[in-house]
Order: structure tokens, then sequence, then C-alpha cells
């Protein structure tokens, strides 16, 4: 038997996954290579850590700066933080979730966010990642040039520190703290993040539940505020940068089948 006339092996399952949604040579909107794109995020967020730690020596500009928020803020008649706060000390119960809140979904969530983005939207993950990234970087200016201490170090404010008091606690002391710079309060990227995330999933999920997850960038203003680690203008200019970084970067617009239904961006 030649080989010409050899049946054909059939394709196996493993090599359906080796390179999901690869896209074909001049396609628009396919899946990215996997590895490339952990080491690019990983490179990022190296970039991001380190830059964030240039700031850490200003300390006596991180709180001039906070004072000045502070009146900013009284001058614009804005709700006071302290005042969420008290809400949020009537219950022990929902100070611990908050501080849980705070320091165990931020990074997760986005994960998740965006591997779920990467496997099932793949259309609008390169849009998803360069809002990001647009975000990320111009926050890192921000720390840079505007150092600036939460309020829970503030005792002008009247908050305390929840997360020092009732715990759990992600930061050290700020002056052995080496792993984060806790003079970085401007602008929220706890804030930013969990926007990115909400108007991702309301864009790409199609069921009419999908609205709900906008509840989870009010969830994180309500906690990031009451737990004294952000104040009211920290979330106000991060979603100020992620809407130019939005009209800036316009989201892929889902082609029209056959039939006349909406398909995802990039999509045989």
């Amino acid at each position: 038997m030649s080989l010409l006339e050899q049946p054909s092996r059939p394709v196996s399952p493993f090599a359906r996954l080796r390179r999901p949604g690869r896209p074909e040579r001049g396609r628009p909107g396919g899946r990215p290579g996997a590895v490339r794109e952990l080491v690019l995020i990983a490179v990022l967020f190296t970039v991001y850590k380190l830059g964030r730690l240039l700031a850490n020596d200003r300390v006596g500009e991180a709180f001039g700066n906070a004072h000045r928020i502070w009146d900013i803020e009284r001058a614009l008649d804005l709700p006071s933080e302290l005042h969420v706060q008290h809400e949020l000390l009537h219950s022990q119960f929902l100070v611990h979730v908050a501080n849980c809140y705070y320091a165990y979904v931020h990074f997760p969530a986005m994960a998740l966010f965006l591997l779920w983005i990467y496997l099932r939207r793949p259309g609008h993950y390169r849009w998803i990642r360069r809002v990001l990234v647009a975000l990320t970087a111009g926050a890192l200016a921000l720390h840079l040039l505007v150092p600036l201490a939460p309020p829970r170090m503030l005792p002008a404010t009247g908050l305390i520190d929840t997360a020092t008091r009732f715990g759990p606690s992600v930061y050290g002391s700020p002056q052995h703290d080496t792993m984060a710079n806790q003079y970085a309060a401007m602008p929220s990227l706890h804030i930013g993040w969990a926007a990115i995330i909400a108007i991702g999933l309301v864009l790409t999920c199609r069921t009419r539940w999908r609205w709900l997850w906008l509840l989870h960038p009010v969830l994180t203003i309500a906690v990031v505020v009451s737990t004294a680690n952000h104040y009211w203008m920290d979330g106000i200019v991060v979603l100020a940068l992620l809407a130019v970084a939005v009209l800036l970067l316009r989201p892929p617009v889902p082609a029209r089948t056959p039939g006349g239904t909406r398909a995802e961006p990039g999509a045989p």
C-alpha cells in the first residue's frame, strides 16, 4: 500500500487544545499565544510594582497631598468617608467581610476575568488588555507624580485602619514594607480594575443578568472607602482615566452573521 492509499489519521483531541483559537494568517481578532500573553502580563506587572516603589521615600509629600485632598473634598461638599466607615463599624462581621474583599478579591478577580475573556471572548481580549495596560500605566504615572497617604494614615480624618484593627491586613508597617508602596493611594486601581471587569463582562456576556456585574465596582468603592484605604477622589480620578482609555481605545464591533445576529469579533 502506498502512502497516498493509507487512511488519514484522526486528529487528536490534544492537538486541538495545543493552540486553541490561533488566528489564521492575516485574520485580525484571533486569540494570541498563551505563553506570550503570560510573559507579557508578568513583565508589565513587574514594571508596575517596581515603578510604584520609586515613590516610597516621599513620605512628607504624601502626607501633604493627603491633607490637600481631604480639604478639596470638603470644599466640594463630598460625603465624608468617616460617615461611610461608621455605618460599616456597626457590624464586626461586615468589617471582616470588607477587609477580606479588599485583600483577596482584587488580583484573583482580574486574573479570572482575563482568563475567561481569553478563552471565551478572544475577539475582545486584545482590547481589554490594551485598556488595562493604558489605565495601569496612567495610574503608575500619577503614583509617581502625586504620592498620597491613604486616609487610614491621616489622623485628621478620624478614620481607623479597619484591617489592622480587625483583620485581615495585607500591609505591614509602611517603613518596612518592601512589597507595596502604601503612599500610592491616588488613583485607586482597586476601583479601576473592578470597573474594567464590569465593563468587559457587560459588553461580552449575552444574558440579561449581565448588568449585575456593575455591582462589583460599586461594592469595591464602598469597601475601599469604608476601610479607609482610599478617598472619594481616588475613585473619581481613576474612573476619569478609564473613560479616556475607553474613548481612545474603542471596543471591537461584533460582526453580523447571515442570520442577522451579532457574532464574536474575529470568530470564523
